[in-house]
């Protein structure tokens, strides 16, 4: 595919058309085409087979965040931290305030070597004006142009909301321009760009059907049938919908919609915490109809999509209780099934796989320890915060810090304990952490002497895991997008295990909470508690709480107990908006959606969300092995004062974990201590455009303070 180095070429230059052309059975076969393969335009329009293969290559540029580059970026927020080695990564850079290194960073999906954002957004939004002009050309029946038309409102919308995530308003580009002509296009608002996004998702909830299962249904479809999973839908149009308008309605854009200059924002005062509850409350209504309208699909059972189980025989390694019909990791990763597309029931939006074996190339290899190359590859490592891991509260359904005054408090209703800081936590905290005597290799045999010794994690203050350069520098590593199977003993990274790994753009999950955020936001508008306890008007039975206590109860076990909301929380219409938020944050962790909520909830330059951190403490736990000593000194007999070769004999730090759940250790002196503060400055809140674009013309102006 060829790419251009600016929006003038990729609006107005001679572009390629792909088409799939008459062979085309199923969603991936643009995979074995000719990348450079041009296509007339009679020829790519002329029948539906065609014009679905034209657009094929619009799924097909789908960044996939995780397998941009060899070792990609995508967490902005407050929520991951880089080893050195990574540094110069974006999420690093973010952290800088260097939005500026986007433009040439292609360990980024804003602008990744193998798919982009900026890139690919402008020349397939080009392509779906060039299809909606040319349907004329079409040869074919009313279902077949539905079909077609559908796919690219969807698209064309879809490209443009998730530009304006990161860009704000822009120019809504809705024809195809010639190559001699410059469209000087003012930039929109947000809101004002969001309301012709939600135009072109209505019209694509109009004219597709309902789900996969609604596509093979049709006469077009049946050409698919079973193949229809990963293609736009009348659910994925209704979803997007809401998430329009929800993002519309938040603070930043109602905020920033006060203050425009012809389309472009003006800088935000000195604080824009005092602000974070103000949510523009028609937009949020939209979002709430549209978001319950299909919740209540899903809760009727008319689409294919629920929430997949989270049942595990063993939470630690993820494995799944054999009565289980669907599991929660299959979201995210794969194994064992072919290279298996992860998403399982609740993927709503996604793209196409990248081809086979892509996730072992390093995105396999970025979540786990590299000290003595325990994990392949090279020593950089995405690993989470404790602010993050602090996110996630207990069973009793409690968090465990609030925010006052712009600080950390503990909460005094949680019952946690600094002793036992990793006991009755909410069992997502167990699914999707790493922590100290986590048992990390299971299968040992593969290892040599210096690895074996890390078989379980030492992730203690002075660990042999907290090395800044090959280990944590917070005190965890993530498995919740890969598992710690990943690793040199176990080798699920190698090609016999088919791992496959894809981040959803969207999932069920995330319906119930923007539901539920929608809700809170109208509560906070009215100050009225009852919207969110009892208001039941927005096309489903759910209430907000309802919604967020579906997730909850999806975690909950005998084994691993959830509670609901407690009700110290529902007091408050801002209480349990911040309850909501940190449902979010703690059930979309690490998906790529932090930076864009504490954008858009007026939180992104403001204490404590600008302070990364890590957990410090001391090891109690060692059972046989004396801390004060080396490892040799502990592996030596006292009699003989010869080093122990009999394996099944020799005492290792982690001897303790080798019979107890890590979760029970006791620890001592267990604190924080400040990572990164990050300098952020009003003008964050977007990034810049690149500098060659806004010469353009006249109206296509910077973001402010850029």
């Amino acid at each position: 595919m060829k790419y251009y180095n600016n929006v003038k070429t990729l609006l107005c230059g001679s572009m390629l058309l792909l088409a799939g052309g008459a062979s085309l059975t199923s969603c991936t076969d643009w995979l074995d085409r000719d990348p450079e393969s041009i296509v007339a335009e009679d020829e790519a329009f002329k029948n539906y087979r065609n014009f679905q293969g034209y657009i094929e290559e619009i799924y097909s540029l789908v960044p996939d965040k995780e397998k941009v580059n060899y070792c990609t970026a995508w967490n902005f927020g407050d929520d991951a931290v880089h080893n050195t080695e990574g540094y110069a990564h974006m999420d690093h850079q973010v952290d800088l305030g260097n939005y500026r290194d986007w433009y040439n960073n292609t360990q980024c999906w804003l602008n990744g070597d193998r798919q982009s954002l900026w890139r690919s957004a402008w020349y397939c939004i080009r392509k779906c004006n060039m299809g909606i002009e040319n349907i004329k050309s079409l040869v074919g029946t009313d279902e077949e142009r539905d079909l077609l038309l559908g796919q690219m409102y969807f698209f064309r919308a879809w490209w443009h909301f998730e530009l304006m995530c990161y860009f704000g308003g822009l120019p809504y580009i809705d024809q195809a321009f010639e190559a001699t002509s410059i469209p000087e296009l003012p930039r929109l608002s947000f809101q004002e760009c969001a309301n012709r996004c939600a135009e072109d998702f209505e019209r694509a909830y109009d004219l597709l059907p309902m789900d996969s299962q609604g596509w093979d249904e049709t006469l077009a479809g049946m050409q698919t049938s079973g193949k229809n999973d990963l293609r736009i839908n009348k659910f994925m149009a209704l979803c997007y919908l809401g998430k329009c308008y929800l993002w519309a309605g938040s603070p930043l854009m109602k905020e920033f919609e006060k203050t425009k200059n012809g389309g472009v924002a003006q800088l935000l005062g000195a604080s824009a915490n005092g602000k974070t509850y103000d949510y523009d409350v028609e937009y949020c209504k939209k979002a709430a109809e549209a978001l319950g309208k299909a919740l209540d699909l899903v809760n009727r059972g008319q689409v294919n999509y629920h929430l997949a189980q989270y049942k595990y025989s063993i939470m630690y390694d993820q494995v799944s209780d054999v009565n289980a019909e669907t599991c929660y990791s299959d979201i995210f990763w794969t194994e064992k099934q072919s290279w298996l597309t992860p998403g399982s029931t609740e993927a709503i939006f996604r793209g196409v796989n990248s081809g086979l074996n892509t996730a072992n190339w390093n995105c396999a290899k970025i979540f786990g320890p590299k000290v003595q190359g325990l994990v392949a590859h090279d020593k950089i490592i995405h690993h989470p915060t404790a602010n993050l891991v602090d996110q996630y509260g207990m069973a009793n359904g409690q968090p465990i810090y609030l925010v006052q005054n712009g600080q950390y408090v503990l909460n005094p209703e949680s019952g946690w304990d600094p002793e036992h800081p990793f006991k009755n936590r909410d069992p997502r905290f167990y699914h999707d952490f790493v922590f100290d005597g986590f048992h990390y290799v299971l299968s040992t045999d593969a290892l040599n002497a210096d690895q074996k010794k890390l078989e379980y994690c030492d992730l203690y203050t002075g660990g042999a895991m907290r090395g800044v350069a090959d280990g944590s520098s917070t005190g965890y590593f993530i498995q919740k997008l890969v598992p710690h199977q990943c690793n040199e003993g176990d080798r699920w990274y190698d090609w016999d295990y088919n791992f496959e790994c894809y981040l959803p753009y969207m999932r069920l999950a995330d319906i119930y909470l923007m539901y539920a955020e929608a809700m809170a936001a109208i509560a906070c508008a009215n100050n009225n508690v009852n919207d969110f306890k009892s208001n039941k008007n927005y096309c489903t039975s759910l209430t907000a709480v309802d919604a967020i206590n579906a997730l909850r109860d999806r975690v909950n076990s005998d084994d691993y107990p959830m509670e609901h909301i407690p009700a110290n929380l529902l007091t408050t219409t801002k209480s349990f908006m911040d309850e909501v938020r940190r449902e979010r944050t703690v059930e979309l962790s690490f998906e790529g959606f932090r930076w864009c909520d504490l954008q858009r909830w007026l939180l992104l330059t403001e204490a404590p969300y600008t302070v990364k951190y890590s957990h410090e403490f001391e090891r109690l736990e060692w059972g046989k092995y004396d801390p004060s000593k080396t490892f040799e000194e502990n592996n030596t007999d006292p009699k003989t004062g010869k080093p122990i070769t009999d394996a099944s004999k020799l005492v290792y730090p982690w001897d303790w974990f080798k019979t107890h759940d890590p979760k029970d250790a006791k620890v001592g002196n267990f604190h924080k201590a400040e990572l990164i503060t990050r300098r952020l400055e009003s003008k964050h809140y977007w990034f810049p455009l690149p500098d060659k674009d806004i010469y353009l013309y006249e109206g296509f102006a910077q973001n402010p303070g850029w």
